[in-house]
């Protein structure tokens, strides 16, 4: 019979895919960076062929590498679902999520309508602060799962979904035109502000922060009622909303990537269920954005 291959590698081959790095695969799948290497030792041994090509300090695939990556996601998600399909009887107590609530309006109604249908008697404690905070939490325990919004690769994540980051303005005012761009953005700390303007800077375009809020919400109603230019994601998109491109004056910005974090300090079997909740639930949203 022909030998299978070990999810937990596959787990961690797409850890290290996505982080570029094994050191930092490692925090992801909290174990040491000498296990991953093992484990990848392994995974090429019963491959049979390299999956890696080191390049100085990063780690790129191979073409089987990159092959691989597609299968490995679609095994080690559909292993979520199951675990999650067959343990759904017996599981209570709580479990702690963490959610940007740029993403609060958007994803938590379909998590958590799925999530309380499969284990009714969880408790599910909801915290909506902004990524930076959400990883203060989850260092210090005080969560069990957060999802986080990862532009800059600077913390190790699953990333489970990539969304595009757009200058966004109101569709029935002309602010962007301004010689001086009002802006409204998030904290100093926000990766999408110094984003923003490190890309307006480049171009030497003049502008100045107007609105400054951890709020997704303030920061959204600011450009609709017509204050200001801000930068969201797609899935931040509001009705009322005009998406501004190179053809208005505004640079490029980077994919800004969705990821989990699990507390690193236990295990838990709810926190790996809601995981599974999550991914459906995304993937769900995917095939609604896509058939609208």
């Amino acid at each position: 019979m022909t030998a299978l291959i070990d999810i937990d590698q596959l787990r961690t081959f797409i850890a290290i895919a996505e982080t570029g790095s094994f050191t930092k695969a490692a925090e992801v799948v909290n174990k040491t960076q000498s296990a991953v290497s093992m484990q990848m030792k392994r995974l090429e041994e019963r491959l049979e062929r390299p999956i890696f090509a080191r390049d100085g300090r990063a780690s790129k695939l191979t073409d089987d590498g990159a092959r691989l990556l597609d299968y490995a996601r679609r095994i080690v998600k559909l292993n979520i679902e199951t675990l999650a399909a067959f343990s759904e009887t017996g599981l209570s107590g709580r479990v702690r999520l963490g959610v940007p609530d740029d993403y609060a309006d958007r994803y938590l109604p379909e998590i958590m309508a799925r999530f309380s249908r499969a284990y009714p008697s969880v408790e599910l404690t909801v915290i909506c602060e902004p990524s930076v905070d959400l990883l203060e939490r989850i260092d210090a325990n005080e969560l069990d799962l957060a999802i986080i919004t990862n532009c800059e690769l600077k913390r190790a994540s699953e990333t489970f979904r990539r969304e595009r980051l757009l200058w966004v303005t109101s569709n029935r005012h002309s602010m962007h035109l301004e010689e001086r761009l009002p802006l409204a953005l998030g904290r100093p700390t926000c990766s999408w502000r110094r984003t923003a303007i490190e890309r307006l800077e480049a171009i030497g375009r003049p502008h100045h922060i107007l609105y400054s809020s951890s709020s997704a919400g303030a920061v959204a109603a600011a450009v609709l009622a017509g204050l200001a230019v801000s930068v969201l994601p797609e899935s931040g998109l509001r009705p009322g909303m005009r998406v501004l491109s190179a053809a208005d004056g505004f640079p490029e910005l980077p994919t800004c990537r969705i990821g989990l974090v699990r507390s690193a300090h236990e295990s838990s079997a709810l926190a790996d269920a809601l995981a599974g909740h999550i991914i459906s639930s995304l993937d769900n949203l995917s095939e609604q954005q896509a058939a609208e």
